[in-house]
């Protein structure tokens, strides 16, 4: 060690101090010597060492045959304590100091290593020039060995504070059991508690359980002590007496615990601490640290594992407590949520439920299906204001209440009104949000209203995904206390393979970010998930819940109609066209187009797409909505393409004669010199305007004369009457027409183009 930095202390002029007889007669160097101190007068020109015999002493040389060289006494340091010493001197002198300060060691002649100080000063001339060295040399090894052992001490007790300091701070993160065993035997577990190897066992009435193991070859634990409160094992013999047990090798374990001699060899520690964890009286279980080398325990090292025991036992007995009010919550919500979802025809319902993974934030979320008259249901995704067990159990009541009003038969308004009036009437002041709708896949009719919640998501058969724009009232219970019950129906249509999504703010809200970039990217999530509603409901549970790392809970329901399969022959497809979607009308061309590539009728495709865009264009502009294009191809004996596009307009478009520069009026014109057949049908409220290109069909018996009446197909279905038009979402499509009908149409010729 290097002291040179600390001027050296000299009380008296330091020539008065090492001054000397030959003869040994002076009492300064008789005290020093008695010491073990010695001085010496280094001259730098002459470079020769004049050392006394106390100084020779302690660097172990007999003075008759020291030769007053400096490198005689150097060559007796190891290499790199000579060089440690060379270059402390030399920048001393170099550098202008007025003293040097230094510990080293000399070897001894039993192969020990003796600290040796010297405290010298340097003379210097009028130039600044050293000419002298002078000082003092002792055995120094009795202070440095006393401060070793002090920093030792000093190193001890930092690395147990740090040992505390850490452990509890990965613990005061702890919420469940889960997480205070994933402390512990998580990545730096072990290092923290400055073991090699743990096991924990938690009581459980009679039995111990060993929760956690961490470290080599401690499986063997596991065997020999889960489950068993026996004292014949260690751990359980730990917390029955609540005495802790600390094992300073394994032939001492084996005396105490003879069971364990036959699995001595698998175990690759040699020393053990036994603790039982104990928490305002209470046992809760025993920790085992296990020590690879540690042969013994001081009194600093006994008092460590004990308060690392205590520690870990009070971090187990908040997380139990939670545990066990979470497991209450929970299974209360859980006993509220409907048991089984029932099967419908016509399409497939997938529902989750997850509640939150950290705090007591379970209780509001709730979903539900309900049966209804004439092969309808309800479906309905809510949330009541809070997240504890009150919040549950008006989940529970408030759920039930909605259930008997929709199964009553009243349409969506009313029910959400009653359920305004119950709520409000529970004498609570929760609130609660929610998106209730009826469902007939046999039409794809869906009827929407909504109470301050999100609206729907519809995926479309290509993946895209809409946002139709839901009239919805504020929360239930509110809208009863400010008089305004009004909750505005809104009409949706699911085609054949469109999915409707409805889901709680736990779904979307990512911590730090605004809630509309959650339902962006759940958007996403839905356009890129699978098809079938239970793969795309697992899908969004992994890929958001998880991935927010969720403090609320979440309710989702996916519901799905069954696609239209068509055939290898005759196979068809369902688009919805948007009226507000300025891109709407060139998708539905393409995919036209793109349609009959892959079905192998290219050659049709010009036309085809030149009829859709003009019939496309027509509802667009003259009616209040969308359109539903539907494309299929007829069969044999003639494989045609038959084309048809609905909307919810009952006016029928009318054939006119355009002059040379009318802008409009030629459609119709188009459509006949086009297609093969065509005519106008009525849907429900509405109306279909389809054709068919290709091949005319083969004469019949029957021939279809011109300018019959329309004929309305029996194998189409009836589109229910409605106020609300669809915002985003396509209304009900048309159905497959019966392959060899001999259509009437409306201007056209039943046996080809005029």
């Amino acid at each position: 060690m290097t002291d040179h930095d600390r001027p050296a202390f000299i009380p008296v002029p330091p020539r008065l101090l090492v001054e000397k007889t030959h003869n040994s007669e002076t009492a300064t160097e008789e005290r020093l010597a008695l010491n073990r101190t010695g001085s010496f007068e280094w001259d730098l020109d002459a470079r020769t060492l004049d050392i006394d015999e106390a100084g020779l002493l302690v660097f172990g040389l007999d003075p008759a045959v020291f030769d007053s060289r400096p490198e005689s006494l150097m060559e007796r340091l190891d290499p790199a304590e000579r060089i440690r010493l060379d270059v402390a001197i030399d920048e001393a002198i170099k550098g202008g100091s007025a003293s040097y300060s230094i510990h080293f060691r000399v070897p001894l002649e039993d192969d020990s290593d003796q600290w040796t100080h010297v405290q010298a000063r340097i003379l210097r001339g009028a130039d600044g020039r050293a000419h002298r060295v002078i000082g003092l040399v002792r055995d120094a090894t009795a202070e440095v060995t006393h401060s070793a052992f002090v920093l030792d001490l000093e190193k001890r007790r930092q690395r147990q504070t740090d040992i505390v300091e850490r452990t509890t701070s990965a613990l005061s993160r702890a919420v469940t059991v889960d997480d205070v065993t994933a402390a512990l035997t998580g990545p730096g577990g072990l290092a923290r508690l400055g073991a090699d190897g743990l096991a924990l066992g938690l009581l459980d009435n009679t039995a111990l359980n060993v929760i956690a193991l961490s470290g080599d070859s401690l499986e063997v634990v596991d065997e020999l002590g889960s489950g068993r409160l026996d004292p014949k094992f260690p751990l359980a013999d730990t917390v029955l007496s609540g005495r802790p047990r600390f094992v300073s090798s394994l032939s001492a374990l084996t005396r105490r615990y003879p069971v364990l001699e036959p699995f001595v060899g698998q175990l690759k520690f040699q020393a053990a601490a036994y603790l039982p964890l104990v928490a305002q009286a209470r046992t809760l279980g025993g920790l085992a640290l296990f020590y690879r080398e540690r042969t013994a325990f001081n009194a600093d090292e006994r008092n460590l594992c004990l308060g690392l025991a205590a520690i870990v036992a009070q971090s187990l007995q908040r997380a139990t407590l939670f545990d066990e009010e979470r497991e209450f919550a929970t299974g209360l919500q859980s006993a509220m949520l409907p048991r089984r979802i029932q099967d419908i025809e016509g399409g497939e319902i997938a529902v989750r439920y997850h509640a939150a993974w950290s705090g007591r934030q379970v209780g509001g979320d709730w979903y539900d299906v309900i049966a209804l008259p004439k092969g309808r249901f309800g479906i309905v995704v809510g949330d009541v204001q809070g997240h504890d067990t009150h919040a549950a159990a008006i989940m529970g009541q408030l759920r039930i209440a909605l259930r008997a009003y929709a199964a009553e038969g009243h349409p969506p308004s009313t029910v959400l009104a009653r359920a305004s009036r119950f709520l409000a009437e529970l004498d609570t002041d929760r609130f609660a949000t929610c998106t209730y709708a009826q469902v007939d896949l046999g039409t794809g009719t869906v009827r929407v209203v909504r109470a301050g919640h999100f609206g729907p998501l519809i995926r479309h058969m290509d993946g895209r995904v809409g946002t139709p724009q839901v009239r919805g009232g504020i929360p239930l219970g509110i809208a009863t206390d400010f008089g305004d019950e009004e909750f505005p129906e809104t009409r949706l249509d699911l085609v054949p393979g469109e999915t409707l999504v409805l889901y709680t703010d736990g779904l979307v809200e990512e911590p730090g970010a605004d809630i509309d970039a959650g339902v962006r990217t759940l958007i996403n999530e839905v356009s890129a998930g699978p098809a079938g509603a239970e793969a795309l409901a697992d899908h969004l549970s992994d890929r958001l819940w998880e991935r927010w790392g969720s403090g609320d809970d979440v309710a989702l329901l996916v519901l799905r109609r069954s696609p239209d399969p068509g055939s290898p022959r005759a196979p068809r497809l369902h688009q919805y066209i948007h009226q507000a979607d300025p891109e709407g009308l060139s998708d539905a061309r393409t995919i036209v187009r793109q349609a009959l590539t892959d079905w192998d009728m290219a050659e049709l495709a010009d036309d085809a797409e030149l009829v859709t865009g003009e019939l496309l264009v027509n509802v667009l502009l003259h009616t209040e909505g969308g359109a539903v294009l539907t494309l299929e191809v007829l069969p044999e004996p003639v494989r045609r393409v038959r084309l048809s596009v609905q909307d919810r307009s009952s006016a029928w478009p009318r054939r006119r004669t355009p002059g040379e520069t009318a802008t409009s009026g030629r459609g119709l014109l188009l459509l006949d010199a086009i297609a093969t057949r065509w005519g106008i049908e009525p849907r429900g409220e509405g109306k279909a305007v389809w054709c068919e290109i290709g091949p005319a069909a083969p004469p019949t018996s029957d021939p279809v004369h011109r300018n019959t009446s329309v004929h309305t197909d029996p194998a189409q279905p009836a589109h229910p009457a409605g106020s609300e038009h669809r915002g985003d979402d396509p209304p009900n499509p048309v159905g497959s027409p019966r392959p060899g009908d001999d259509r009437p149409d409306r201007t056209g010729s039943a046996g080809g183009k005029r």
